[in-house]
């Protein structure tokens, strides 16, 4: 493609070169530079982009996107002799985004894109928002933190919302493959790194916000600022819908030049929904005045799917179809999961890796069974929010029988500090009935050796997750396999 049509609309301060030269890639990785890229410089959180750009001119970059003059001046001459193109923009990180757009075609543009931002329940209804749609007899794409999907193909993901570029590549993979809608997370450090920008939503959806990443936003405020951006960047004939049951959701909608839709669990709004029973195989609901009967349980849950209906029904489908489609649904994969063990224990594996979501788990656990021993096993992730530790703890001690604290991915940091952290949210009453145990395999199998016959052991924190991290050292660590290979001794 030629260079001024990848460029096109990236606010460039000064552009030298020939802006007819042929690009064959885009890259901000100088590592994978070849003959014929454009490399564009960003200044990142452990690298600086602008420090490679000799290096990426030798593995024969035709065109340099930059925005500090510094870092170029005093080869700037020399560069253009090469035949080289120089871009000067005012952010590195927000033109690479609309340049992967440009170079792909404007993928977002040519498929039904609806995002979902929040604190919890993005990955559930994101990803019932595909089975769905796909079960409608649509064709369509999913980005989420387990998985990213064109059609029925499907690879692992990697961040909760990718780098541009790997957007709107997979974007353009949709289009190819004839895929009418896309369901996609978007995370606030998504938002806050443009990783969206330039990208054409369709319809924009609010789940909650609570307390999660101010290891990275420092501030709650801030956290919600970037929130808020999302929704403020939506154009005229798009759609921002919010819960409004969310101390924080008609806030989203404060600048937006979308239309707004809102639901709730609790109140008036465009919909509603209604829990009317519930048990571990499922929930009915009333949404709208039409029950239906969902595998799903949990309030969390009704929320999730009530945001899927309502934005089903916003982008045209029927309500009666819709409703049959989700009582098909199964839960997002470490989204209350339940294995079903010896002496009629039941063990439940969620990601709930948040103040808020453990919160919501433990509460639906102890009202579907509340005559059960409620043990609650999970730690918190390491070189991450620390604040959130204690209340965790805290959580846990209110509503659990037993508590088992263990490792979660610990990082670079050690595992008794983080368990520290944990136990400082605790009493002397919850400290008492808590054990503290590193080593996250025998603490799932205390769970189990001290549990009550009809237990239920919720483990919190991995989720769908099939590793730990520890130091830099990502190893193996699935445990549904670990749950069942107990389960298979023990039988």
């Amino acid at each position: 493609m030629r260079l001024d049509k990848i460029i096109r609309n990236i606010g460039g301060i000064y552009t030298a070169g020939d802006g007819a030269a042929e690009i064959d890639a885009i890259c901000s990785d100088s590592r994978k530079v070849t003959r014929g890229s454009l490399f564009v410089a960003v200044k990142g959180f452990a690298y600086d982009g602008h420090e490679y750009i000799s290096r990426a001119i030798g593995m024969g970059a035709r065109a340099i996107v930059y925005d500090n003059q510094e870092s170029i001046e005093s080869q700037r001459h020399a560069i253009l002799e090469e035949g080289i193109a120089l871009i000067k923009v005012e952010s590195s990180r927000k033109a690479l985004a609309q340049i992967a757009s440009n170079f792909y075609g404007n993928p977002s543009e040519k498929l039904t894109l609806v995002g979902i931002t929040g604190t919890n329940g993005k990955t559930t209804t994101v990803t019932l928002l595909y089975r769905m749609f796909m079960a409608l007899g649509y064709n369509c794409g999913l980005l989420s933190t387990i998985a990213n999907y064109v059609g029925t193909r499907g690879t692992e993901a990697v961040n909760t919302t990718s780098d541009p570029i790997t957007i709107n590549s997979m974007l353009a993979d949709m289009v190819d493959a004839g895929c009418e809608y896309c369901f996609m997370e978007v995370s606030s450090i998504g938002v806050e790194q443009s990783r969206v920008e330039g990208l054409k939503f369709k319809a924009g959806i609010f789940s909650n916000l609570t307390h999660d990443h101010l290891d990275y936003h420092k501030t709650f405020a801030e956290y919600l600022r970037c929130k808020k951006l999302f929704f403020d960047t939506l154009e005229s004939d798009a759609y921002a819908i919010t819960n409004i049951d969310d101390r924080n959701g008609m806030v989203m909608l404060q600048n937006t030049k979308a239309q707004t839709v809102t639901y709730s669990c609790k109140t008036i709004a465009d919909h509603t929904c209604k829990v009317m029973e519930q048990n571990f195989d499922g929930m009915l609901v009333k949404i709208d005045g039409r029950e239906a009967w969902c595998r799903l349980i949990g309030m969390h849950n009704a929320y999730n799917l009530l945001a899927i209906y309502t934005t089903a029904v916003t982008l045209g489908a029927d309500p009666d179809e819709v409703l049959t489609a989700m009582s098909t649904l199964a839960p997002a994969p470490g989204r209350l999961e339940n294995l079903n063990g010896p002496r009629d224990i039941s063990v439940i594996i969620d990601y709930a890796h948040t103040p808020d979501a453990l919160e919501n788990v433990l509460k639906t656990l102890r009202e579907i069974a509340p005559e059960r021993q409620l043990i609650c096993l999970f730690g918190c992730g390491g070189d991450r929010d620390r604040t959130k530790r204690p209340e965790m703890g805290k959580i846990a001690q209110k509503m659990a029988d037993r508590i088992i604290v263990t490792s979660d991915n610990s990082r670079t940091e050690k595992t008794s500090d983080i368990m520290a952290d944990i136990k400082e949210g605790m009493d002397v009453s919850g400290k008492a009935r808590s054990l503290f145990i590193e080593d996250r395999e025998q603490a799932i199998r205390t769970a189990l050796m001290i549990a009550d016959e009809g237990a239920t052991i919720l483990l919190a924190g991995k989720g769908h997750e099939t590793y730990q991290i520890n130091g830099t050292e990502k190893v193996h660590f699935d445990e549904k396999e670990i749950v069942t290979g107990i389960f298979n001794e023990t039988r």
